[in-house]
C-alpha cells in the first residue's frame, strides 16, 4: 500500500464518520466503535 491509498483511505474513513455524526448523532459512532473492539478481539483469537 503506498502512502497516497493510505492517505486516501484515511480520508475517506474520517469523512464517513464525520457524516454519521453529523446526520445521525454519537450513538452510532459508539455502537459501531464497540462492535469494531470485539471483532479486533474476535479476529486476535483466531490468529
Amino acid at each position: 500500500m503506498t502512502n497516497r491509498i493510505a492517505l486516501v483511505l484515511g480520508l475517506i474513513i474520517i469523512g464517513a464518520i464525520v457524516a454519521d455524526y453529523i446526520y445521525f448523532g454519537v450513538e452510532h459512532t459508539v455502537f459501531l466503535a464497540k462492535k469494531l473492539t470485539d471483532l479486533i478481539e474476535w479476529l486476535a483469537f483466531w490468529r
